[in-house]
C-alpha cells in the first residue's frame, strides 16, 4: 500500500480510506470511485505478487511492479476485506497507516507498521517476536520468564554504558544501538 498510493490522485485518498472502512466492516462493495473493480474470476489474468522477505537479519521489500497503482491497492485492500472478521480489524488499520506513511518504503516502515518508536528499524527477529528480541537486546536468556520491571531497568543500565560514548563505547551506530535498548525496555515493562 505505501509502495503505490503516491503514485495515486492525492484526491482518491479519502476515498481509499472509507474504502478500508466498508471493507473492514464486511460490506460489500461494487464500484470504488477509484475505477477499478474487484475481479472475481481468475482466468486469464496475470497475479503480482509483493513479499516481504528475509535478507540476513533485515527484512526488505520485493515488489512487482506490473498493473497501475490503483490496482495493487484496490488488490491489498479487497484482500485484507476477505480475511477473517477477528484478523480484518488489525489488518486495516495497519493499512490506513500504510496509507499515510510519507517516509521510505523500508526498514522504517516495516517498524512503524510493526510498533516500534523512534530509529528502530525491523529486523526479522525484532518483528518476528518482539519480547524474544527485547529479551535478547538486554542480555536476558531468550527464554526466560518475565522478568521484573527492576531486572530490565538494571540490565538497560548496564547495556546502556556498554554502548554510551560517554562511557568509551564508539560513537558510530551508538544512537542506533542506544535507540534500540529503549525500545526493548519499553517491551518488556510498558514504558
Amino acid at each position: 500500500m505505501a509502495r503505490f498510493v503516491s503514485e495515486i490522485d492525492p484526491d482518491m485518498i479519502p476515498d481509499l480510506e472509507a474504502l478500508t472502512h466498508e471493507l473492514e466492516n464486511g460490506r460489500r462493495i461494487s464500484q470504488p470511485r477509484l475505477r477499478f473493480r474487484l475481479q472475481v474470476d481468475t482466468v486469464g489474468l496475470d497475479a503480482v505478487t509483493h513479499r516481504l522477505v528475509e535478507n540476513g537479519e533485515s527484512l526488505v521489500f520485493e515488489f512487482d511492479e506490473r498493473g497501475a497503482p490503483e490496482q495493487h491497492i484496490l488488490g491489498a485492500a479487497y484482500a485484507a476485506g476477505a480475511l477473517a472478521p477477528s484478523s480484518r480489524r488489525p489488518v486495516m488499520a495497519i493499512i490506513r497507516r500504510a496509507i499515510s506513511w510519507s517516509g521510505p518504503v523500508g526498514p522504517e516502515l516495516i517498524a512503524s507498521l510493526s510498533g516500534f518508536r523512534g530509529s528502530v528499524t525491523g529486523s526479522r527477529s525484532a518483528v518476528g517476536d518482539p519480547v524474544k528480541w527485547a529479551l535478547e537486546r538486554l542480555g536476558f536468556p531468550r527464554e526466560s520468564i518475565a522478568p521484573s520491571s527492576r531486572d530490565v531497568q538494571r540490565n538497560y543500565r548496564e547495556r546502556l554504558r556498554e554502548v554510551h560514548p560517554d562511557h568509551g563505547a564508539e560513537v558510530t551506530g551508538a544512537a542506533q544501538q542506544i535507540a534500540e535498548l529503549s525500545e526493548a525496555r519499553r517491551i518488556l515493562i510498558g514504558r
